[in-house]
């Protein structure tokens, strides 16, 4: 796993992922599974592409779960 993409539910983010958050998280996981940190130029749409849909997945996610017990909102 991705040691520098970090949990975006509470409890441990506190507030809800802002959308900056998700797709910074996104584009770690596309960089992680590619093995490329920027791609090439004859990349960049697939690269992009990858990041825009995973950031949509991720806050499809995020919205759909259900958090029991422990969380306490503010």
């Amino acid at each position: 796993m991705c040691r520098s993409i970090k949990t975006l539910r509470p409890p441990a983010l506190p507030e809800e992922a802002t959308e900056d958050d998700i797709r910074a998280a996104a584009l770690q996981y596309v960089r992680k599974v590619s093995g490329f940190r920027a791609p090439a130029a004859h990349n960049r749409e697939v690269f992009d592409r990858a990041v825009d849909e995973i950031a949509e997945a991720t806050a499809r996610l995020l919205d759909g779960l259900e958090i029991r017990g422990g969380v306490r909102t503010p």
